[in-house]
């Protein structure tokens, strides 16, 4: 799906939601792109999903870059949007339009998204008139959430409102073909999505948005300490990785596995040759 063909389907009034989820190795990405997923996201969430560490600000481009080029290998027919780091955009639209280059460039990306509203604005315009689609992000901005009362729901002041408002309109006059609304109340990213001529892609933002976007670790219930309100997990691979690592452990210490059956044969006359040759002698 091209960047112009996810900015149309807001106008489609038969359209359906636009599925996105994260990932960030090629095996995962086959898999999404098998289940028919309209974008995967590279994000900065690899980080604190995949990288240890404690914040996605941690992230750097080559990362991104990196995971991004894994993800394009495993899945070369989907739209694949990934994030600009933090510290790679804000400080100039000169550094903005050159590292979303890199991530189109260098990384196969089809998108590049980055956070912030008026502020980042110019950063936007800047990128797609270099020829490359933004995909915004408003509401929570992780990135910077600890400067800003960490992470919790964005929209529920008056003048927050009218804030993320300011925000989702000069996104999209900025030039990007969708936005993300992350941890909004549902009212306001209904007021949002119905404003907007480019689709909004919800998460923790309710059901009004012209479509969703969930880490896969989440979906997946790969940290089943994770259970934030807006969050529906669809397995819980954590209880089934650990127990099938613990049967294998044990089975491994009781010699259950491997057994003659996971072996494979020596032909009997080289078994022979062997016993000529006194080979089995210490």
């Amino acid at each position: 799906m091209a960047a112009a063909q996810i900015r149309a389907r807001k106008q489609d009034p038969e359209r359906d939601p636009l599925v996105m989820i994260t990932a960030y190795d090629a095996p995962h990405a086959r898999i999404v792109e098998a289940a028919g997923v309209d974008i995967i996201l590279v994000g900065d969430s690899v980080g604190t999903t995949l990288l240890g560490y404690d914040t996605t600000t941690e992230v750097t481009i080559e990362e991104i870059i990196h995971h991004t080029r894994a993800v394009r290998r495993g899945a070369p027919n989907t739209h694949i949007a990934a994030d600009l780091p933090f510290g790679t955009y804000e400080a100039s639209s000169e550094l903005a339009v050159e590292s979303a280059v890199r991530l189109i460039r260098d990384g196969g990306a089809d998108s590049v998204k980055l956070e912030g509203g008026k502020r980042v604005a110019e950063r936007i315009e800047a990128i797609t008139s270099a020829g490359i689609p933004v995909i915004g992000h408003i509401g929570l901005l992780p990135q910077t959430a600890a400067s800003g009362g960490g992470m919790k729901v964005r929209g529920r002041t008056l003048e927050e409102a009218r804030a993320i408002i300011a925000d989702a309109k000069a996104v999209s006059e900025a030039g990007a073909s969708a936005c993300v609304l992350e941890l909004v109340p549902t009212e306001l990213a209904r007021r949002i999505t119905s404003m907007l001529p480019i689709p909004t892609i919800g998460i923790g933002a309710g059901p009004h948005c012209d479509g969703q976007v969930l880490v896969i670790n989440d979906v997946l219930g790969m940290d089943l300490g994770f259970s934030p309100k807006f969050l529906k997990r669809y397995t819980e691979l954590q209880t089934v990785i650990l127990d099938a690592i613990q049967r294998y452990a044990a089975d491994v210490r009781s010699r259950a596995y491997p057994t003659l059956d996971h072996g494979f044969a020596l032909p009997g006359s080289v078994d022979e040759a062997l016993d000529k040759e006194g080979a089995t002698e210490a």
